[in-house]
């Protein structure tokens, strides 16, 4: 007989705003309300870009403003793009979170599918793999060793102690974004999980989730301390037509591509998105981050008094 278990559910923070000055207090609301109502954690995304038609916060500068007003909740980044950040300050501010939080920083990488921006950060994108891995590795042993010597072809460094170290040991837990084989590939080789990104399909997933095991069975590793998670953008409403206009027009603004809102968003009345959302879990998803694109606050009080307590694990 199966057995069911309750699917981890995080929240997508208050990252985005249409209006300014940014309103603190529905800020540290929206934080300390995600916690009460019991997400597993509260995640932002890397916000490297110009004229994507919104006022969008810092990922890590929100997550140490997260840390402050919250004691449980779980902060998660998905993804940083570590080549278009100095490695040194990135782990130290990370370093830095994980202490202020108490060990509650979830790190996610990646190597992004846009080289546009790499001359607005006086960087070229020629090499960028190796400056990824290399950067990889670098933060890695910042914050694991003890006078480091580091010579790699893009830094060099000697007899260098960051400090503090994370809280967690040995550091905090690295997840991949990824969609190529290449990057799949090294998400097993280099991470401690995956996660799809919320402009990933439901259909994208479960692709990614099958590369991802068959390289975790050839490197002869263990699935079960592989963790699966996913971002779903999406829109809970009784009127569908009104749920799917709003997520267009959102797409259309923030990303200037409305029709990518039907291939990769879920929307509908509670009981649609728990079907839907029940695909991505039963693809493999131990985490689901919900990513309700406006009305924030109102969405996220539906969602977890309709939505999270009827997803599940199901297991034979």
């Amino acid at each position: 007989m199966g057995t069911e278990e309750k699917i981890l559910c995080g929240i997508i923070g208050p990252q985005v705003h249409r209006q300014l000055p940014i309103n603190l207090e529905e800020v540290q609301a929206y934080l300390r309300r995600a916690e009460e109502l019991g997400f597993h954690s509260v995640w932002v995304t890397e916000q490297s870009g110009f004229n994507t038609g919104a006022s969008s916060l810092e990922g890590v500068t929100l997550l140490s403003y997260a840390a402050a007003v919250t004691s449980r909740l779980r902060l998660g980044i998905a993804v940083l793009l570590i080549t278009l950040r100095n490695p040194v300050h990135l782990a130290k501010s990370l370093a830095s979170l994980d202490q202020l939080s108490q060990g509650r920083l979830i790190v996610g990488v990646g190597l992004g599918t846009d080289t546009g921006l790499y001359g607005a950060y006086g960087l070229s994108p020629e090499r960028r793999v190796a400056r990824f891995n290399e950067a990889l590795s670098y933060i890695q042993r910042l914050w694991t060793e003890k006078d480091l010597t580091f010579e790699g072809q893009f830094w060099q460094i000697r007899n260098a102690n960051l400090l503090p170290k994370p809280f967690q040991k040995p550091h905090p837990p690295i997840w991949f974004g990824a969609r190529a084989p290449a990057a799949l590939k090294r998400a097993v080789r280099c991470g401690s999980g995956f996660i799809g990104a919320g402009s990933s399909s439901t259909a994208d997933f479960k692709s990614h989730v099958q590369t991802i095991r068959q390289e975790l069975e050839a490197a002869g590793k263990d699935p079960g301390e592989f963790f699966l998670a996913k971002r779903v953008n999406l829109a809970v409403d009784r009127d569908r037509e009104r749920a799917r206009r709003r997520l267009r027009e959102w797409f259309g603004t923030y990303y200037h591509r409305a029709d990518e809102a039907d291939r990769v968003a879920v929307w509908g009345s509670p009981e649609e998105c728990v079907e839907q959302l029940q695909e991505v879990v039963s693809a493999g998803a131990r985490l689901v981050v919900l990513s309700p694109l406006f009305d924030g606050m109102e969405q996220m009080e539906i969602l977890a008094r309709e939505v999270v307590p009827s997803l599940t694990i199901r297991r034979a």
